[in-house]
């Protein structure tokens, strides 16, 4: 039961390429396929002390720790990694690699949840977790053997899980193997070449739905007679008052006021403004890392203000009502600055207090 690491080219399709020198990566990653994974470790080490930020040549950094069994080390990269960008997968995946390296299936299971929990299709971290299960489904077998020799059905299932696993040839754990990634030379790349990023054309911000215009309230009002010099000019029924229903916004006149909301949260983010940024985030926001709400504002302040530029693009939104004052929001999110350029699935989760929709809940994926 082997653990499949993040080595591919695939990787880098996500991965985000902040190289400020295209060559630098390739040759480092070069020298590690050829094994030469000290003078590749001396030359990462070199560049990164000019780009400190550069994260491609981080990742490398990692696999290559990982090749010379420099394991501690190479879990500390991949956990930097994991947190500076949350919204990738892969270094959650290679963390859990290492940590079953070192028999820690518990950390492992946790890393890959959390790569599944930022990217649901991620297969590879589908698979990996189904061997760490059945790892963890071994380790309890054999110990109910072991209280019990007679137990004939944990007997029966510990063979099943080992024979299944020599069939595949896979022995668990194992640490992450090395493979220079190709480059970013496709005609369509899922992300960009591993250079300075030029600044995208800002998508235009979605046309509003216009909002239907409710229908006038019905008045009751008898039909006039004519008047006559016996009878008295007939007075109309005073009007009554317009049905509620009909007074309150219609679902898309709601779900345009949602869409303003998330385009002006976006907006802020965009021009960099912290203050008007943070306040678009309700008091019950909860981080999706399920760090305390203080330092996640604190590291969010830090990263949009170091940034030099920062665009921000909502494409595609679809907005979800689940009551007049609670809205679900789904739409693919380009986001390019000086550092990073990602396109990412996203979800929002609204509600409207003191006349003001908030954020309640962010996570990635639609």
């Amino acid at each position: 039961m082997k653990l499949r690491p993040i080595v591919s080219a695939a990787m880098f399709a996500l991965l985000p390429l902040i190289s400020v020198q295209a060559a630098e990566p390739q040759e480092i990653a070069k020298m590690a396929k050829q094994g030469q994974y000290a003078q590749a470790l001396e030359r990462a080490d070199k560049f990164l002390a000019a780009n400190p930020k550069d994260a491609q040549v981080r990742f490398q950094k990692g696999l290559i720790l990982a090749e010379m069994n420099r394991t501690p080390e190479a879990i500390k990269v991949f956990t930097a990694l994991s947190e500076e960008y949350p919204e990738l997968p892969e270094p959650y995946n290679n963390l859990a690699v290492l940590y079953a390296s070192q028999n820690q299936y518990d950390k492992a299971r946790q890393a890959l949840e959390m790569a599944i929990q930022t990217h649901p299709s991620y297969a590879v971290a589908h698979e990996n977790l189904g061997d760490i299960y059945a790892k963890l489904a071994s380790q309890a077998y054999d110990k109910a053997l072991q209280l019990d020799k007679g137990n004939n059905n944990a007997n029966t299932k510990l063979a099943l899980i080992r024979d299944l696993f020599s069939r595949t040839g896979k022995v668990l754990p194992s640490a992450a193997p090395l493979s220079a990634p190709a480059p970013a030379v496709a005609a369509k790349p899922a992300v960009p070449a591993p250079a300075v990023v030029a600044k995208p054309t800002p998508a235009p911000a979605p046309a509003p739905v216009p909002a239907p215009v409710a229908a006038p309230a019905v008045i009751n009002k008898p039909a006039e007679k004519p008047a006559t010099a016996s009878t008295p000019e007939s007075k109309p029924e005073p009007a009554k008052p317009a049905e509620p229903e009909r007074q309150t916004k219609t679902d898309d006149a709601v779900a345009d006021d949602v869409l303003r909301a998330v385009n002006s949260w976006a907006q802020a983010w965009s021009d960099r403004k912290v203050g008007a940024y943070l306040d678009y985030y309700g008091k019950s926001f909860r981080p999706p890392n399920g760090e305390p709400r203080n330092k996640w504002e604190d590291a969010r302040r830090d990263r949009i203000s170091r940034a030099k530029r920062i665009d921000v693009g909502i494409l595609q939104p679809q907005v979800r009502l689940e009551s007049a004052d609670r809205a679900v929001v789904s739409f693919t999110q380009r986001y390019s600055s000086d550092a990073l350029k990602s396109t990412t699935g996203k979800t929002l989760v609204l509600n409207k207090t003191g006349g003001r929709w908030q954020i309640v809940e962010e996570r990635l994926g639609r």
